[in-house]
């Protein structure tokens, strides 16, 4: 087996990851996305790529994990939250200038794929993997294999609406043109802009946090509002998908009590007499993404 040298493309930062034969990590790079530009990204990832095989001597096979999604029926990337890429041929544009096959999937069915297969989710049949971070976007494997239906979409639950809504949640417009979807909450961003809309003051997703932690009125209200909002959209996944593991991944899954209140929340609305679906955090943390882009190669 070839060296699989994996990229996750994220919003905010970008991550290269090279897996030997064995499966195990020798080259691994984070530097800042370039999210302004189309051009500046198909750029960086070039010279990741280059930097990557220079460095081990030896030429690659390459996955990479992208927001959104290739339209089957276009080849265009559409619905991603880094909205420069939105319309673009993206898997052409890299096999030219990296003279290969490229192999492109959403990144939260990257992060799935590594979850399910060696992670938090190993041994678990049906595992559905859920990214909180910059956006929301979800990923689903049966029996170690993902799930991509013929839209190319599947696990897209960040843009349904909020279900249960309330008034107290608003309706804030998501930039993919609709209003109160499930992203607009429990993004790090929608977190940032709830509370802004509920106390009239700017904080940042961390500050709400450890605000929370430390006891402030206002942090701690809003953060039991998002632990609400959270066992809200993952009952509607556990009542259509009525998966066996659920894992959390992405920069807002490192609220530990995230896993402490929301199983306990989830019985309001779950339709069923109990619930035993565990929310687990992602055991490969910041990683599992580009290991499940690496791993489109396995």
């Amino acid at each position: 087996m070839a060296h699989r040298l994996g990229i996750d493309l994220g919003g905010t930062k970008t991550t290269v990851l090279v897996l030997d034969p064995e499966g195990l990590p020798v080259f691994r790079r984070r530097v800042a996305t370039p999210a302004h530009s189309y051009d500046a990204i198909l750029a960086l990832i070039t010279s990741l790529v280059a930097e990557a095989e220079a460095e081990l001597g030896l030429a690659t096979t390459v996955g990479i994990g992208t927001p959104g999604a290739i339209s089957p029926a276009s080849g265009l990337l559409r619905n991603s939250n880094t909205v420069c890429m939105n319309g673009q041929p993206i898997a052409r544009d890299l096999e030219y200038r990296l003279d290969r096959e490229v192999r492109i999937e959403n990144d939260a069915n990257c992060f799935a794929l590594s979850e399910a297969l060696a992670g938090a989710g190993q041994g678990y049949a049906v595992v559905f993997g859920v990214i909180i971070g910059t956006g929301t976007g979800g990923g689903l494997v049966v029996d170690g294999k993902l799930v991509n239906g013929p839209h190319a979409i599947s696990g897209e639950w960040g843009h349904n609406p909020l279900p249960w809504h309330r008034s107290i949640d608003g309706s804030p417009t998501c930039y993919c043109g609709k209003k109160a979807c499930i992203e607009t909450f429990l993004s790090g961003p929608g977190l940032e802009q709830s509370y802004r809309i509920r106390f009239g003051d700017e904080r940042s997703s961390q500050d709400i946090i450890a605000g929370a932690t430390a006891g402030d009125d206002a942090c701690s209200a809003m953060l039991a509002h998002y632990h609400d909002q959270m066992a809200r959209s993952l009952a509607h996944l556990i009542n259509i998908l009525d998966p066996h593991a659920i894992v959390l991944g992405g920069g807002m899954s490192n609220i530990d009590s995230i896993y402490e209140e929301v199983p306990e929340l989830l019985p309001r609305y779950v339709f069923s007499d109990f619930v035993l679906t565990p929310i687990l955090q992602a055991a490969r943390g910041d990683d599992s993404g580009v290991y499940g882009a690496a791993l489109l190669w396995e």
